[in-house]
């Protein structure tokens, strides 16, 4: 079995009974795969990235039930101590583990973008939560303009919403 298909199967575990959530975390993963081959991301980036989304929104069931609610920002706070505990568990590397709890905690934060793991992560979960949330061809413009810079990513989000 493959490291991502361990991920995989631990992030539908814990989310048994939301398909809502599985699905997302599911389309998430296959946009940041397709964003990585595209821009021709390095095996260990890449590697990373697809686990980073996978895992992505471990936080949210933490948030709604401390603070009934899924609000990014909650999800940025708790759920970083939820990946390190399932990934530990999977016996994925220290590194890998730090590096991933950075992302879920910064995947709501949009400002200074530096790294290309995060803007993969971010650009794949948006391509997903654009759909998902109905949003307005206008608003989806506005954050292809303020959050896109990829060529990948672009080129998705404008063929996907007829931009």
């Amino acid at each position: 079995m493959t490291e991502n298909t361990k991920v995989l199967n631990g992030m539908i575990e814990y989310f048994t009974a939301d398909p809502k959530r599985i699905n997302h975390l599911i389309k998430v993963y296959n946009y940041a795969i397709i964003i990585c081959e595209n821009e021709g991301i390095d095996f260990e980036t890449k590697r990373l990235i697809e686990i980073a989304s996978i895992v992505h929104d471990i936080g949210i069931k933490k948030s709604e039930e401390k603070y009934g609610s899924s609000s990014g920002k909650y999800q940025e706070i708790e759920g970083p101590p939820e990946a390190e505990a399932m990934l530990e568990k999977l016996g994925i590397e220290a590194s890998v583990i730090e590096r991933c709890s950075w992302l879920i905690g910064n995947h709501h934060t949009y400002n200074d973008i530096t790294d290309i793991d995060h803007q993969i992560l971010v650009e794949a979960d948006f391509l997903v939560n654009a759909y998902e949330d109905g949003m307005s061809q206008e608003s989806i413009i506005a954050v292809r303009k303020k959050i896109f810079r990829t060529k990948s990513g672009i080129d998705l989000l404008e063929t996907i919403f007829g931009l």
